[in-house]
């Protein structure tokens, strides 16, 4: 099990390396991908093991039995997060945003507000908007310690009457924020109060560093009868691809409209994605993931020494996934003369922060999960984009 092997992905039809030039002017050849979200590691054995185990039988039909894919998703569950439920209570998509996709088209009218805490993960106003839903950023604050607060009271008094959906990313995405368990009763206490439906971001559950603790939204009491979860192997395992993700719904008349929508729509599971969650999800899954974790707590440790020791630039402390949040705008520079640096000079391809929504101007996002020597490379290329300023 190693982290350290570099893999030349260049042609192999992956957004992240092929699509950078189109991105962010950064080619592919020389230049370093830190902008979509997924990692520069190969899968653990088992998953790849799952996936070869087709290829040789030449199996590619549908899926059948499903049942040794929801004890795993249960036992993972439990296991690491201390969560107990039904297995029956899982619904399968085509990855998370699709999840949210079948939410809003099931339980939300055209002009209905879907409500974010901002600066947060693009796809989400992506998906609204898309349909003609209206997105109610709740821009967050920067408390005392660095990260981010959440103001429910200013955010309830600015709420419009129309708003039926509230989408929170825990841990949050971009700035690696893991929410306290006080923090996540507020939340279910404010979709309560307003009567919204609470859609639960889990994907980077699983991506925490080691001292900090994850709380999944389905701990907290008195929210199960508006509660979808949303989790997936995808981020964890690295195979996004793979397009599989739960929809996790305890409310029986919530979960029959939401089965019923996927029904409409024609969806129905992809075979490959199930096969490599179900052997993911298993002891030799969770030994690779524990690795992981640790190998991305060095990784985090190396680039944000990096980022420290450049004037101007600061790091958003990380608890969680792999996504670095740094604030430029202690350079005093415009966002272009900071993207010729880091684009340009430097030759990498970070995500821009207003990509993320209201409070993200003046940010970058960048993916730390690539081998040590690509994170001591793209730390060595910044500082000396921005040498002027040391």
């Amino acid at each position: 099990m190693t982290f350290d092997e570099i893999i030349d992905r260049r042609g192999a039809h992956t957004a992240k390396w092929d699509a950078m030039e189109a991105f962010a002017g950064v080619s592919p050849d020389g230049g370093l991908p830190m902008w979509v979200a997924d990692m520069e590691f190969r899968p653990p054995q088992v998953a790849l093991d799952a996936a070869q185990r087709l290829i040789e039988l030449g199996s590619f039909g549908y899926f059948g039995d499903d049942t040794a894919y929801r004890e795993s998703i249960r036992s993972w569950q439990e296991a690491r997060h201390g969560v107990t439920i039904d297995p029956a209570h899982i619904c399968t998509t085509h990855g998370l945003v699709n999840a949210i996709g079948v939410i809003l088209d099931e339980f939300t009218a055209p002009g209905d507000g879907v409500v974010v805490f901002s600066p947060v993960y693009h796809a989400f106003g992506r998906i609204v908007r898309a349909a003609g839903r209206e997105l109610i950023e709740c821009e967050m604050g920067i408390g005392p310690d660095g990260t981010y607060a959440l103001d429910l009271e200013r955010y309830a008094a600015q709420l419009p009457s129309h708003a039926k959906v509230l989408i929170f990313c825990t841990p949050h995405n971009p700035a690696g924020r893991l929410w306290r368990r006080e923090e996540i009763e507020a939340v279910a206490a404010f979709a309560r109060a307003h009567d919204l439906l609470l859609i639960s971001d889990e994907i980077h559950q699983d991506l925490v560093l080691p001292g900090s603790k994850h709380i999944p939204t389905a701990l907290i009491e008195g929210v199960e009868d508006r509660l979808i979860t949303l989790a997936a192997a995808s981020k964890t395992f690295n195979i996004a691809g793979a397009h599989t993700g739960q929809a996790i719904i305890a409310d029986d008349a919530l979960r029959a409209r939401f089965t019923a929508r996927l029904g409409a729509l024609g969806l129905s599971p992809n075979s490959i994605g199930l096969h490599m969650t179900t052997a993911a999800y298993s002891p030799a899954g969770a030994e690779w993931v524990d690795a992981l974790c640790a190998y991305l707590a060095g990784n985090v440790d190396v680039f944000a020494e990096g980022i420290k020791a450049i004037p101007g630039l600061t790091m958003m402390p990380m608890e969680a996934t792999y996504l670095a949040w740094v604030n430029t705008e202690g350079t005093g520079m415009t966002a272009d003369e900071v993207k010729a640096r880091v684009n340009g000079t430097a030759r990498i391809a970070p995500s821009p922060g207003p990509d993320f929504g209201k409070g993200g101007a003046g940010w970058l996002r960048f993916n730390l999960a690539m081998p040590r020597a690509q994170i001591e490379e793209a730390v060595s290329r910044l500082q000396e984009a921005f040498a002027d300023l040391q």
